[in-house]
């Protein structure tokens, strides 16, 4: 990196953590500082909704996986527009009517306070995780391909989303979740114009989509009905509106942020605004990994990108068999720039013999240089078994780094920076408001003053920070980035939506028949994972982990269901005896 990209990068990161900082410090009580006063408008909460959830691991990983899988991945945000709905409906009148600072309150006035705690309990533990994870995950990728420390990175990232949200609390939140949207934006809008005036002159946007498609890159809606594959258009309607509706309905990240509405109407307005662009937004950045995709159909890759694993490579009895690798692939290559020139000069001629001969050419490289990569990942974990072999989260920040003007790479990487402080801030926020609504203030004996509930918020909201930060340093990459933090949410969302759809529309369940589901749903949806998902390779599982959030949610109800039932059919035979 160059002196100017630092300038970019340092100057872009100050400017907002200063500004966060200085335009929300100094909250009078804990509504000021939970709910930000409820005076927010609903670009603002639209906005904040979408930056909370659009991590730095969305801008890293995502073009990666379009680079290696093609679009299909976007299926997995079909359900969110249609959960938007629902919520707007239900849920956001439910919270403004009862004036709750958590959404788990609502459990409580339903069934009681042992429900209440455990779902936010179930919330502390994924969410907790996916905070660290959300430091982590630019952290490691930064790490590799710049040379600097990993826990130096965990502790930067994590201490600038401290200094902030501890001071300003959900104002502070909102109010740097604006400009860090922006700089994402104008980051990822400058990837795709220099990616695309990167590519050979006679090589349009039309034409950089024939050859995505040639390459099936392009297949973006798949509706077999096959269960173990982990994007489908049925598994993103069904499992990823109920991932949707859970994440956004009860997750209090999300929730806190359109809790700070001015009303209800501002509020919903807010949602259908996120739900709107959602879509369009998750597709144009896979777009981008797809155009970075063509742009490698012409120009030099390696053979991992993971820069970890060819250190690791160089320094092992393994290094012989790899370089043999690498000149096949520079073989593959070269025939491959040829066969894309030939495709491109076909296309021109629109022969539909010669298209797809040309087609099936291309497709044929393709395939050897896959099988030659799988070859490699096996070389790699031989020679370090610690290493990740999986490089589809180096993929993107590969491209910036060797091919992106000085300037740029700084305001990139602060894309990237911007991105895990947004979604770690909102974190960060929900987990110290949970812990101090839910569980402290809760269980306090005694009446304590508003200002003993606004310092507690602040110790709390500092003490998960530098939880999270102790996480991210001992946490390990696994797969891809961008499925690892909706896996974690898949395997407790699901049982956590079941409780409120029970609370929301079956008034004939009560307080011990959904407390128990709940217990026991979580355990058999935790072993479900692990027996059908976790011990198998990517692509084998026995079942999507998307399937997850529905059966959590249908097993949780169904569960209380047959217990509220037994109860009631028990002290009926009781009764008559």
């Amino acid at each position: 990196m160059e002196l100017l990209d630092w300038i970019v990068l340092i100057g872009t990161l100050a400017f907002i953590v200063g500004y966060g900082y200085w335009k929300t410090t100094g909250s009078k009580n804990v509504e000021d500082y939970i709910l930000g006063g409820k005076q927010a408008q609903w670009w603002t909460i639209g906005l904040s909704v979408m930056a909370t959830q659009a991590s730095a691991i969305t801008f890293l990983s995502t073009p990666g996986q379009a680079f290696h899988d093609g679009m299909g991945f976007v299926q997995f945000y079909f359900g969110q527009p249609i959960a938007m709905v629902f919520i707007c409906l239900i849920f956001i009148p439910i919270y403004h009517r009862l004036k709750v600072f958590t959404a788990y309150e609502f459990l409580e006035n339903r069934f009681d306070l042992k429900t209440r705690t455990l779902a936010a309990v179930l919330f502390l533990i994924q969410r907790g995780l996916g905070a660290g994870i959300t430091i982590y995950a630019p952290a490691i990728i930064l790490s590799a391909v710049l040379g600097w420390k990993l826990e130096t990175l965990n502790i930067v990232i994590g201490v600038m989303v401290i200094i902030y949200t501890v001071s300003g609390g959900t104002n502070a939140v909102s109010v740097t979740q604006k400009q860090q949207m922006f700089v994402i934006m104008v980051g990822m809008f400058s990837a795709f114009f220099l990616v695309m005036s990167y590519l050979p002159s006679d090589i349009d946007f039309s034409k950089a989509l024939k050859i995505a498609g040639a390459n099936d890159k392009l297949n973006i809606l798949d509706f077999s009905f096959e269960t173990k594959s982990r994007y489908t258009f049925w598994s993103g309607i069904t499992g990823g509106f109920f991932l949707a509706l859970a994440y956004f309905g009860t997750d209090q990240s999300q929730v806190q942020r359109y809790l700070t509405g001015r009303s209800v109407r501002e509020s919903q307005m807010g949602l259908i605004f996120n739900g709107l662009l959602k879509v369009p937004m998750q597709f144009f950045i896979l777009l981008v990994g797809v155009m970075v995709f063509v742009f490698y159909q012409y120009n030099s890759s390696p053979l991992n990108f993971n820069p970890a694993a060819q250190a690791a490579i160089e320094n092992s009895e393994y290094s012989t068999a790899y370089h043999q690798l690498q000149e096949e692939h520079k073989d593959l290559e070269v025939k491959k720039k040829i066969a894309q020139e030939h495709y491109s000069a076909v296309l021109d001629v629109k022969d539909y013999e010669m298209i797809v001969a040309a087609k099936n050419r291309i497709q044929a490289i393709n395939k050897a240089e896959r099988i030659n990569r799988d070859k490699a990942k096996e070389i790699i974990a031989k020679a370090d078994p610690d290493i990740e072999t999986n490089d589809k989260d180096y993929v993107f920040i590969h491209f910036i780094l060797n091919n992106i003007p000085t300037g740029l790479i700084g305001l990139l990487l602060a894309v990237i920076f911007s991105a895990a402080m947004s979604s770690t801030a909102s974190e960060l926020n929900a987990l110290g408001t949970i812990t101090t609504m839910d569980l402290y203030k809760r269980n306090q004996k005694g009446e304590k003053s508003a200002k003993h509930y606004l310092n507690a918020s602040k110790w709390f909201t500092l003490l998960w920070g530098i939880i999270a930060i102790m996480f991210a340093n001992f946490a390990s990459l696994i797969d891809n980035l961008i499925q690892l933090v909706n896996i974690i949410g898949s395997i407790f969302y699901g049982n956590v939506l079941g409780m409120f759809l029970i609370g929301f529309f079956i008034p004939y369940i009560r307080r011990n028949s959904v407390f128990t589901a709940g217990v026991l749903t979580q355990i058999i949806i935790i072993g479900i994972y692990y027996f059908a998902i976790h011990i198998h390779d990517a692509g084998s599982e026995k079942l999507g982990y998307l399937w997850l959030n529905f059966i959590g949610c249908a097993l949780v109800i169904l569960l209380a269901l047959i217990f509220e039932t037994t109860s009631r059919s028990g002290k009926m035979i009781g009764l008559r005896k």
